[in-house]
């Protein structure tokens, strides 16, 4: 994600804007503008920590003198009581960082935590959980960072890093061969290298791709698990193969077991409980 790091301090910077205008006046009133302190975040909920990295950019980026002790990684499992990690500062600066601190890492906890739940259930089959751009605006960067370290796969970051033909581009184009035959043009002229994924909606669509190719791809959108093995079977590992439309808890299993590549799952970002946890003082 090194590449999006200016995407991050953006974001910092705008969280930083919203909570503290014209300056937080509640310490300002009541604490003495050199004093020094200690805050520990603890855990209230058990879950997956995503997020220490970020918090510590929160904190520099308010007081670059503030210092982050971590006693967890991102990505262990948390109990409530686990101490994941202690700041140093001036208490002015710790005290305007904890909510966004918190904002930022219970989400970025709740998605990783989801997402691992996903990817267990993936256990000993060769699917691969994937995120989509089903993200909230703005944090999409820190929401599939959060994927990442709950085990699960980044698909793609935007429209701009890959070629995803979609009902909407499909019906548009005139059709899958349409489709697929202007995106190859629009690279060779364009000379972008970019992977093209297309999506089909029956058995047909995948008979058609496969009998016109030029994909990457091909993800099977909204099919029954029956189906779905039946499409496995038909494209027989000529291309990378992705399920994806309301797959939940209950049925991820069942379409893994059909033998998909990668199934994409939007719920993992944008159906999410954030974990509990609080910021402390501490002597």
């Amino acid at each position: 994600m090194n590449t999006y790091d200016n995407l991050i301090d953006r974001l910092i910077d705008l969280a930083i804007a919203e909570d503290l205008g014209d300056g937080d006046h509640s310490s300002l009133s009541c604490i003495p503008y050199n004093a020094a302190g200690v805050v520990q975040l603890m855990m209230k909920q058990e879950g997956v920590i995503a997020g220490l990295r970020i918090a510590e950019r929160i904190y520099k980026r308010i007081e670059s003198d503030v210092q982050v002790d971590f006693l967890k990684t991102d990505g262990e499992f948390l109990q409530p009581g686990d101490i994941a990690f202690r700041a140093y500062g001036r208490v002015h600066a710790l005290l305007q960082a904890e909510r966004i601190v918190l904002n930022v890492l219970q989400r970025m906890s709740g998605v990783a935590t989801q997402t691992r739940e996903y990817v267990k259930l993936c256990e000993g089959t060769k699917a691969k959980v994937l995120d989509t751009r089903k993200t909230t605006p703005g944090m999409r960067v820190l929401d599939k960072m959060a994927v990442a370290i709950g085990g699960g796969l980044n698909h793609r970051m935007g429209l701009f890093d890959m070629i995803m033909l979609k009902d909407n581009h499909i019906d548009f184009a005139g059709g899958i061969q349409e489709a697929i035959r202007m995106a190859s043009e629009y690279l060779a002229k364009t000379g972008r290298n970019l992977d093209i994924e297309v999506e089909t909606r029956s058995l047909k669509d995948v008979e058609t791709v496969l009998r016109v190719g030029g994909v990457r791809r091909i993800m099977l959108d909204n099919f029954t698990v029956a189906d779905t093995r039946k499409a496995v079977e038909l494209i027989n590992g000529r291309f990378e193969t992705e399920s994806s439309g309301g797959i939940n808890l209950s049925t991820i299993r069942d379409y893994a077991l059909c033998g998909v590549d990668y199934i994409s799952v939007g719920a993992i970002t944008h159906q999410i409980k954030s974990i509990d946890m609080n910021l402390k003082k501490i002597d």
